[in-house]
């Protein structure tokens, strides 16, 4: 079922979906007499691939997403120091994003952006709660090293300690990464370190299980609007970066959704 649903999955995706309605409207084009319909689909492609290439659009649709939960330690209005609001806990949990296990670069290097901006962040509020411990998750499904290990290398390097460090390399994705840390945490309350657009479906699938999740979302991809510049005219690949994020996380909602995961 896993598998089914990646590689089912795989075809809405912005690219795969535009390339397979330019693959249809030319077999009608190219070898039947339906050249109205063949014209009409590509037409549909090509509109599609140019609305989801400019990063305002995935923006929008990305915002309900992201900002569902505010980020965690906010610096107090009126305090003039930049001391943050600590909460009180002692497990954080970062979910994996995917990893690149090549011996042949430099660790830092074998972690997704996604992975290695939660992993900071999830370090960076360590780093202001005494004694907490960082519960790194994340298996190899389709990676012979598991992401979580691979995280757990950059987080020694970077200066955490292996004690305060525990590792869920079992989890083929979000589902499976709640089941198994809800052993590990029980019933206490605990910091949840993902990336923004993601955070709505995991704190869903925490909360169904009974569990206490903190959410502190990370990663966000849509920003306030900094000023025109002359890219803003243009499609990009990374508008379509982000319309794939967006695709991602409506599908697994969806799908949690028809499951009774929410």
């Amino acid at each position: 079922m896993f598998i089914l649903k990646k590689l089912i999955s795989q075809f809405f995706l912005p690219v795969p979906l535009c390339l397979e309605l330019f693959i249809i409207g030319l077999v009608l084009l190219l070898f039947t007499r339906k050249q109205r319909a063949g014209k009409l689909i590509i037409s549909i492609g090509v509109i599609l691939f140019t609305f989801l290439s400019y990063e305002a659009i995935p923006n929008i649709l990305l915002k309900p997403l992201e900002y569902q939960y505010s980020s965690l330690l906010l610096n107090t209005p009126s305090d003039s120091t930049t001391d943050d609001i600590v909460p009180s806990g002692k497990w954080i949990v970062v979910l994996g994003g995917g990893n690149i296990p090549d011996p042949k670069i430099p660790v830092t290097s074998q972690l997704s952006e996604a992975s290695m901006v939660r992993l900071i962040e999830a370090v960076r509020l360590h780093n202001k709660m005494p004694g907490s411990k960082l519960i790194l998750s994340g298996g190899g499904v389709f990676r012979l090293v598991p992401e979580a290990e691979t995280m757990s290398r950059v987080a020694k390097a970077i200066g955490v300690n292996q004690e305060d460090i525990i590792l869920e390399t079992d989890s083929k994705d979000t589902e499976d990464e709640a089941r198994l840390i809800k052993p590990i945490v029980g019933n206490e309350g605990f910091i949840l370190v993902t990336s923004a657009a993601h955070m709505p479906r995991s704190i869903a699938l925490f909360k169904k299980l009974g569990m206490h999740p903190i959410p502190a979302p990370t990663n966000h991809l849509s920003y306030e609007s900094q000023g025109i510049s002359p890219g803003s005219f243009f499609p990009s690949s990374g508008g379509l970066s982000k319309a794939e994020s967006v695709l991602h996380e409506y599908l697994g909602l969806a799908w949690a959704k028809l499951r009774g995961q929410t």
